[in-house]
Order: structure tokens, then C-alpha cells, then sequence
């Protein structure tokens, strides 16, 4: 970027900045008191909304959210996904509310359960579900499982992929091709380079050169990665990836967690991929905290018929609130009720409109960057192409640029996904909402434009 166009940014920030403080009084002053939680927030990566801290939240209703400042929102973040069946939903309430009067840590199955795992196997055709607290427990089962079934140590994943805060996919390859950890990660137990083979998306030939030692347990991935920006598979690329791996006699784990947002059968379904396990949460719950992990019957079989697996007890698997009867609820209720194909062609049709106003604001303001949606998704970046990989995406970030954004956009009643650049629609979204955010978004650009 130009040193003029640098200043006029730098300019536009300490504006934004500035108004976010002074309108958010509430807000400020948590950040600067002596709080008993770790950073003044209940999760440290809270710390990083746009404006150096985040609005405190008071309640939120469909796709709006309410802070204790008075500022009502356009909500298109929705718990990055967490909250894709909307905020609150109608069916999830009652269910819930039902359970919790019912009871909801039992150690017990429930009849939901087994409706819950039934909607989960026709949606994405793998035979037998266990139930996680969240995608990140998931990510852990399968790849223990992996090693277990394969009786290999290593694991093969995509450079800034997301899964999670799963040790063994907190790793990138550097110029080098080399697998180091991810910038900033905190303690690892072991070099990442001890359990993983970390490669570039859509790179045939690097697949290849990880798999051909035949130490690789399983590759996980997401159908198209979603942490980098949304960065599609390019043709023929997941019929290789399936290829490769079953040459190789190795697992595939597909984790739908944000791919989800393709059709209500997910990128898995949309695109007739054939993991031997599938791991998926946040949005299936309507905001209750829950996962899922899907296996082949051959998967499913050898785990449980293996005397040294141990899944009841010290086999890592699972725990204590694993399978409550409240996630049961209230992932029967958001499936059956609430995410629904009628629901999903709408959020598609929203997500599409909002790819339209976007890239006509793009065009209409000559900056080179790109929009990509992936069903009721859609995300923009810096660079003039949608990129192939995560390196390249990486390569193309702007803090600085994204700072401003996110936070002329929150100054303005909107609210957009955190640490990327991410929209994503509910079935409680309008039209309205969409076109809130093509005004806003394009009142920012012209500012950078000038």
C-alpha cells in the first residue's frame, strides 16, 4: 500500500478508534478494571475485537445482539458459527428449557440422542455418531482413534486449517516445506513436527510426498478451509485427496464445523465426499455447547471390537458432560426445527446477496481485492484472487486494513466475524440486515478510495 494511502488509513483508525470509546463507555471501563477474569474477558482471544477490547453483550434475539452500552447490532458473526441457527431460536428454547427442568448431566442416554444421531446419518451418510462437547473434542476422538485403528503415529494437515486448539494442527509449513507451529502457539507438548506433516491446500504433489513414507494415521481436513478466508477446493482436488489416502491406507477426517454452512448436508453432502470420519459442532446445538464425530462401519466396528481400545474409561475418549441430555435437545431441536432445507435456501439466497453487494462495492471503488461465498457463508479479502492455500492467504492479510473495517462497521450497528472477514446468515436474517451491511462496507471503502 502507497505511504499516502498508509496514512489515510492510519488517519481513518485512530477516527474509529477514537468514536468506539467515546460510545462505548461501558465497554472501556471493564478493560481498564481489576478484573478476576484473565484479561478482563472470559477467553483471552476476546481481547482481540476490533478496538482493543470487545462490547460487553446484554442479550441478543435472531440475528441482533444488544450491549449494556444501548447499541443494538445487525448480527452477522453469529458466534462465528455457533450461532447459525440464529440467536435463541424459538424450538431450541423450549427444548432446552424443557431439559433443564428434566434434568441434564445424567450419564445416561436419552431418547433425543438417538433421534439427534439419526438426523446426524442422514445427513451426512456415516453410520455410527459419538457426541463431544464441542468440534475441538471431536477433532481429539478421531485422531486418537485414527492412530489406534492404523496403529501409526503421524497426521497430516493443512497449513492455517482450522480445527479447533487441537495440538497436533496447530502447525504450517514454512518456505521450506518444513513442519513447524503455528506463530504464537502456547506450550505444546512436543514439537509439532513430531506428530505432523503440515502441507499446502489444493497441492496435489505435497499430498503425495507426505503420504509416501507410510507413517500417516489419517489427514483432517475441512472440505474448504474457512480460517484463512474461504478458500475453495480447486476440481478434482478432494477426489485426489481421496485417492491418495486410501493408496496409502490412510484415514480422512472431513471436519464440517464451518463447512456446514454449504447445504444442510454440508460440503460433505453437496459434493459426495467419503470420509472414514467426519467431525462437526458449534452450529448443530443452536448455541448450546456440543459436537459430534461420524464413522464409517468399518471405523466403528474395529474400535469397538478391539479388547486393548479402552473407550469406556483411559482411552482419552470422551467425558463426564460428552452426550448430556441438554446438547441431546437441543441438537434434535436445531436440526429438525430450525436448520432445515427451507431454512438453508434462504441463508443461501441472503449470502448471495451480500456476495453481490460486496463485490459491486469492490468494482465501483477499483480496489483488488476478492468475495467468496461457500453456501451461507461468505468472507472478502486483500488479495486480488481468491488464493489457492493458506500461505498465500496468509501472505495477503492486512491487520491494519481489517482493524478498520470491523470496527467502522461496529461503530455503525453491524457486526462481522472477528480475527477475519466472515458473514454468515441465519434463518432470522433479512434482507434489510444484508443491505445494512453493503452500506456500511461501501461508506468505509470510499473512505479508503479517496
Amino acid at each position: 500500500m502507497p505511504a499516502p494511502e498508509v496514512q489515510r488509513l492510519s488517519a481513518a483508525l485512530a477516527a474509529e478508534q477514537e468514536r468506539f470509546e467515546r460510545t462505548h463507555p461501558r465497554a472501556a471501563a471493564q478493560r481498564g478494571s481489576d478484573s478476576a477474569m484473565l484479561g478482563a474477558v472470559p477467553m483471552p482471544w476476546m481481547m482481540r475485537w476490533a478496538g482493543g477490547f470487545p462490547v460487553i453483550a446484554s442479550h441478543a434475539k435472531g440475528a441482533r445482539l444488544w450491549d449494556t452500552d444501548g447499541h443494538e447490532y445487525v448480527d452477522l458473526c453469529l458466534g462465528d458459527t455457533g450461532a447459525m441457527a440464529g440467536h435463541a431460536p424459538d424450538p431450541v428454547v423450549e427444548a432446552a428449557s424443557e431439559r433443564l427442568a428434566a434434568g441434564v448431566t445424567l450419564m445416561l442416554p436419552t431418547e433425543d440422542a438417538e433421534i439427534a444421531a439419526g438426523e446426524l446419518r442422514r445427513r451426512f451418510e456415516l453410520p455410527r455418531w459419538l457426541f463431544t462437547l464441542s468440534a475441538t473434542d471431536a477433532n481429539r476422538t478421531a485422531l486418537r482413534i485414527a492412530r489406534h485403528a492404523t496403529g501409526r503415529d503421524k497426521i497430516v494437515c493443512f497449513s492455517y486449517s482450522y480445527h479447533g486448539s487441537v495440538d497436533e494442527t496447530f502447525a504450517v509449513a514454512d518456505p521450506d516445506g518444513a513442519t513447524v507451529a503455528r506463530q504464537g502457539s502456547v506450550g505444546p507438548p512436543v514439537d509439532v513436527g513430531v506428530t505432523t506433516r503440515a502441507i499446502e491446500f489444493n497441492d496435489a504433489e505435497a499430498l503425495r510426498a507426505a503420504l509416501a513414507p507410510g507413517d500417516v494415521a489419517c489427514v483432517i481436513a475441512e472440505p474448504a478451509m474457512t480460517n484463512m478466508g474461504i478458500i475453495l477446493p480447486v476440481p478434482g482436488y478432494h477426489e485426489e485427496l481421496r485417492r491418495q489416502t486410501r493408496a496409502a491406507r490412510t484415514l480422512l477426517i472431513l471436519d464440517e464445523t464451518h463447512t456446514f454452512s454449504a447445504v444442510p448436508r454440508g460440503a460433505t453432502g453437496e459434493w459426495g465426499l467419503q470420509p472414514d470420519m467426519l467431525t462437526i459442532g458449534k452450529a448443530i446445538a443452536g448455541g448450546v455447547a456440543a459436537g459430534a464425530l461420524g464413522l464409517s462401519g468399518d471405523i466403528a466396528d474395529g474400535i469397538l471390537r478391539d479388547p486393548r481400545a479402552d473407550l469406556e474409561d483411559t482411552g482419552g475418549v470422551g467425558g463426564t458432560l460428552a452426550g448430556n441430555a441438554l446438547s441431546a435437545a437441543a441438537i434434535r431441536a436445531t436440526l429438525d426445527r430450525v436448520l432445515t432445507e427451507k431454512a438453508f435456501e434462504r441463508m443461501i439466497e441472503l449470502a448471495g446477496r451480500f456476495t453481490q453487494g460486496v463485490q459491486a462495492v469492490l468494482d465501483g471503488n477499483g480496489l483488488p481485492w476478492h468475495v467468496v461465498q461457500l453456501g451461507a457463508r461468505a468472507e472478502y479479502g486483500f488479495l486480488p484472487d481468491p488464493p489457492p492455500n493458506g500461505g498465500t492467504a496468509a501472505a495477503g492479510s492486512d491487520h491494519q486494513l481489517e482493524e478498520y473495517l470491523h470496527l467502522f462497521c461496529l461503530n455503525r450497528g453491524v457486526l462481522i466475524t472477528p480475527f477475519h472477514n466472515m458473514a454468515l446468515m441465519s434463518p432470522a436474517t433479512e434482507a434489510a440486515d444484508v443491505d445494512r451491511h453493503t452500506e456500511v462496507f461501501a461508506e468505509a471503502c470510499a473512505q479508503l478510495a479517496r
